[in-house]
């Protein structure tokens, strides 16, 4: 660990003595604690569990992993808010996501929060009881009963019972995605409970198609594309008008006090694929399916535009009234998260990532300058601007290439997805070798060669089809870029990678995403530090990789959302696939997912502590904390995702080969809980998605020496 521990220090910029790596900041007064926390033992010998070689043979040969929420001795936990409790006029949806405090006072506050998408398996089990209502969902499994399980609802209407039973899952299943506000209330013991107000609310998958007044507004270049008289493609009559948000992954707030929600695998439910003037393919493109592996194309039955989802959408949490808005200059693309960098005199920055294989990290500038970055008006910034990607070298250099119609065309190196060269088609295709490559740069110059309209409605086309255009481009592609969060104190970017391993999308960079030790393909991710310098360039190092300590990691895999407390120290949750979780595929070693802290001085800097570990089959995600540091907001993501309701306390016994701290091989016999029960814990009671908060129990900031 010494070693990944001073590649740390040295990369933020600080010697191994502990020097604040981070500039100026609250100081946490010294003490004679070795470590700000104990903590939790993951399922992997680690050198921070404190344990000699001998120690762990002992600790770490039959391992049982638990189906709760675990944090280190001295810390609770209380539940704000699960899947189906009431919100507004609305419910609480499922896989909370991104969580985005708001203080609106000492002891007030409103909680925005994503809800991504449906887990198929507990989400049909427990809605009865969660929502009251029975879900049809084997009705409509049973009803359609095609070699795909699915059907174009648009195109070609069901009759009967099942075109009702169709039409009441896709609605519901779109109202548990979308965005939440609630209202909190601390306690005079300083705890946090939900204070239903008139700010609770949702804003939901369907929001407006029965109401036009709750539709979402556009702006930006897009919006030119949406009210095409005349288009190649589908028009779903709305014009720049929006029905609904869904795929809600992440986000960031402002400092003007609204919220930045990314909307992210947008292509599970309408069409991704756009024709040359930036309109949708017709949502027959993506027809209904349901079976019991999963619930797709939602957007079918409803006549959804695909060109109107993938994008970062603006909410404004203490307006009631505000409906959303999509910003369309920032790109459309599977957003995962966004930063955001306001400085008085200067262009608004936005950073987000594309988390896809191979997908890109995007930059945002606007044309204006802020005045006064609290000023509710930066929000009109967001409308007019340039979107960049961003170009990666081996020697740690790199710039800001601008995605508009004069940008010449110069993808990489095949294999590559591009705008299909067949313009009038539409869609993508993959070139598999250099001859095709140089022939499509021989045809297309440039990216306004690849998309039409008139004026703005060429570049909203482009940025409808962001990601294609950005390859076209030469765009470097990426390891899975997942969160973006700035650094309040030297204004540098971080940006976590998750993973490394190539796929059906694409596949990273390889001279850019290496293993500690040069290795490829690396699956277990990185965090990456991002310096702006002069104009368009930066410079770019790996300040934290995950694996395991002996291959050169930091103990940890498949790094998420990440935040920055008062005391400068980083925080992070971790994304294992569900199906690789405890299990003998690459990084299934890892356990459950977990969360984070990695000082950035005193004596543990650069080392990961890990602060909780999760439920059985779930994501850890969210990471609000309070201004002072002495509560973290923490959502439980899709727990029991693929057992589903865990009954009979059911478990399985699996081995692993590991290694101890001193490389000594060991063979683990773990146990793995079959579904989850969280968060009740009691056996046979459905898994809910929810919200935690947590404190010390002496009410002192998170990472406050131990007494």
């Amino acid at each position: 660990m010494a070693l990944q521990r001073r590649q740390f220090l040295l990369l933020l910029g600080a010697g191994v003595g502990g020097v604040a790596l981070w500039g100026a900041r609250q100081p946490r007064q010294a003490s004679g604690s070795a470590l700000p926390f104990q903590p939790v033992r993951s399922t992997l010998p680690l050198p921070s569990d404190g344990l000699n070689p001998a120690e762990q043979r002992q600790a770490y040969r039959v391992v049982r992993v638990s189906d709760a929420l675990e944090l280190p001795p001295g810390y609770d936990q209380s539940l704000v808010a699960s899947w189906g409790e009431p919100v507004g006029n609305s419910r609480f949806g499922f896989n909370n996501d991104y969580l985005a405090l708001l203080p609106q006072g000492a002891d007030r506050a409103l909680l925005t929060v994503n809800f991504e998408y449906i887990s198929a398996l507990p989400w049909r089990q427990g809605f009865a009881a969660v929502v009251g209502r029975p879900l049809p969902y084997e009705a409509v499994v049973a009803g359609l009963q095609t070699s795909s399980s699915s059907w174009d609802v648009w195109s070609q209407p069901l009759q009967g019972p099942l075109a009702q039973q169709v039409d009441q899952l896709a609605r519901e299943a779109l109202i548990d995605q979308g965005v939440g506000v609630i209202a909190l209330q601390r306690d005079a013991n300083g705890g946090w409970q939900r204070d239903p107000g008139r700010e609770d609310r949702r804003i939901h998958g369907l929001s407006g198609l029965d109401d036009p007044a709750q539709q979402l507004r556009s702006t930006g270049p897009a919006t030119e594309v949406f009210r095409l008289s005349k288009r190649r493609g589908y028009d779903d009559g709305l014009g720049d008008r929006i029905i609904g948000t869904f795929a809600n992954c992440a986000g960031g707030t402002t400092p003007w006090g609204t919220v930045l929600s990314a909307e992210e695998n947008f292509q599970s439910q309408v069409p991704e694929a756009v024709h040359a003037d930036g309109s949708a393919f017709p949502p027959s493109a993506r027809p209904f399916q349901c079976s019991d592996r999963g619930i797709r194309g939602l957007g079918n039955p409803f006549g959804l535009a695909g060109n109107k989802y993938g994008w970062m959408v603006e909410v404004n949490p203490a307006d009631p009234s505000d409906p959303g808005t999509k910003h369309t200059a920032l790109g459309r693309f599977r957003h995962e998260a966004v930063a955001v960098a306001a400085k008085a005199g200067e262009p608004l920055v936005v950073y987000s990532g594309c988390d896809r294989r191979g997908g890109h990290l995007y930059r945002f500038v606007s044309d204006g300058s802020i005045s006064d970055p609290n000023d509710p008006a930066n929000s009109r910034l967001l409308a007019k601007g340039t979107l960049y990607g961003a170009v990666f070298n081996p020697d740690g250099s790199g710039s800001w290439r601008a995605l508009r119609p004069e940008t010449a065309v110069d993808p990489l190196p095949a294999p590559a997805l591009l705008p299909h060269s067949n313009r009038a088609r539409g869609g993508a295709e993959r070139l598999n070798s250099e001859a095709q490559r140089q022939a499509y740069r021989e045809r297309y110059r440039t990216l306004g060669d690849l998309y039409v309209g008139d004026g703005e409605a060429q570049l909203g086309a482009l940025l409808i089809d962001a990601h294609l255009a950005a390859n076209a481009a030469g765009i470097t592609p990426t390891a899975r870029p997942e969160d973006t969060v700035m650094d309040p104190q030297s204004g540098d970017l971080l940006v976590t990678f998750t993973s490394g391993l190539p796929g059906s999308d694409g596949t990273p960079d390889m001279a850019i995403f290496r293993g500690p030790q040069g290795q490829t393909p690396w699956n277990e991710g990185w965090i990456m530090r991002l310096t702006p310098g002069s104009a368009d360039d930066f410079r770019w190092s790996m300040v934290a990789t995950g694996g395991k300590p002996q291959d050169g990691g930091l103990g940890f895999a498949n790094p998420d959302n990440l935040a920055v407390d008062p005391g400068g120290d980083l925080w992070m949750v971790t994304d294992i696939g569900t199906s690789t979780q405890n299990s003998d595929k690459n990084g299934g070693s890892f356990g459950n997912n977990s969360c984070w802290v990695i000082p950035t001085s005193g004596p543990q800097a650069g080392e990961a502590l890990c602060f909780a570990t999760g439920p059985v089959e779930c994501e850890l995600t969210g990471l609000a904390l309070t201004p002072k540091g002495e509560n973290l907001f923490l959502a439980v993501q899709h727990p029991g995702e693929r057992h589903g309701t865990r009954t009979d306390r059911a478990e399985e016994a699996r081995a692993f080969n590991l290694e101890l701290s001193n490389g000594e091989p060991l063979e683990q016999l773990r146990w793995v809980p079959l579904g989850s029960n969280w968060p009740s814990g009691q056996d046979g009671a459905v898994p809910r998605p929810g919200v935690v908060v947590i404190h010390r129990r002496d009410r002192r900031p998170l990472l406050a020496p131990l007494s």
